[in-house]
């Protein structure tokens, strides 16, 4: 008897699914440096050419492991940031990845500190233990705090607030010692909470850092995604926005949630330049 011979176009699409299959389940892996230049006024002498390092949304757990971590760390680290923002989600679905993964982010180096905040899985995971574990990782925390950092004579602000979907949001701390003059930055988790503050604080806060979304995680070639976790639409999901004379930046996160796959959105890790302009 014959053997049945496949047709061609459906031998043709298989291959294609399958193609595009793996490639969803590889671009996890495939972690991407995204860069920008913050130009700005504000930005004291001594601070021209600082670099800061973004990281969003390790997602620490079943689908990224201990050892995947501290090879991003290591990375990290190459870039030799001046100042490192860590914008929350540390881990995913149980609490027992909280302590391995801040053992792993205390090795992070940068001059001028560790900063960092909580988003919507730490608050779910356990936000005491995650702000124990960030404490003894001597990562600073900013949710609904401030402090200024200083370099050669010069200062700026850095701030955060409290996650937008699990935590209250208390801006005042950032911006009530502060002067229009000054380069603020503020490190929230959830990118939405610029429309909540974007006509009181366009004057105070310069730059926004914000994960949360993922970039959509799996996307229509990085042009849309079906799904963002936003009010917004696509408005917040990846790159630079600019409100009202604040600039947000929303980075893609390291990590996933499940399932583990992405599509033309692929992990980041954030380096921001700031530039002092004319």
């Amino acid at each position: 008897m014959p053997t049945k011979l496949i047709p061609r176009r459906t031998l043709i699409v298989t291959i294609i699914g399958a193609l595009l299959l793996i490639y969803t389940a590889a671009e996890p892996f495939w972690v991407e440096v995204a860069e920008y230049t913050i130009s700005d006024p504000d930005i004291p002498e001594s601070f021209n050419g600082v670099t800061i390092a973004l990281i969003a949304d390790v997602h620490h757990g079943p689908f990224f492991s201990q050892e995947r971590l501290a090879r991003f760390v290591e990375r990290v680290n190459s870039l030799e940031p001046d100042l490192v923002a860590l914008a929350g989600d540390y881990v995913h679905r149980s609490p027992i990845y909280i302590e391995p993964a801040f053992a792993e982010l205390a090795k992070l180096r940068a001059p001028l500190g560790l900063f960092g905040v909580l988003g919507n899985h730490d608050h779910w995971e356990s936000a005491t233990l995650t702000r124990e574990q960030m404490q003894y990782a001597g990562i600073i925390l900013l949710d609904n705090r401030a402090q200024w950092v200083e370099l050669g004579g010069e200062r700026i602000r850095i701030g955060g607030v409290g996650d937008f979907i699990t935590d209250a949001q208390d801006l005042e701390p950032t911006i009530t010692a502060v002067a229009a003059t000054d380069f603020t930055v503020l490190l929230s988790h959830n990118p939405d909470y610029v429309e909540e503050i974007a006509a009181a604080a366009a004057e105070k806060v310069d730059l926004v850092l914000c994960g949360h979304t993922h970039g959509g995680q799996v996307t229509l070639f990085g042009q849309w995604a079906p799904l963002v976790p936003s009010q917004y639409g696509q408005r917040y999901r990846t790159g630079l926005v600019g409100v009202r004379g604040m600039t947000t930046i929303i980075s893609n996160g390291v990590g996933t949630i499940t399932p583990p796959l992405r599509f033309f959105a692929r992990p980041q890790l954030v380096l921001i330049r700031l530039v002092k302009s004319e």
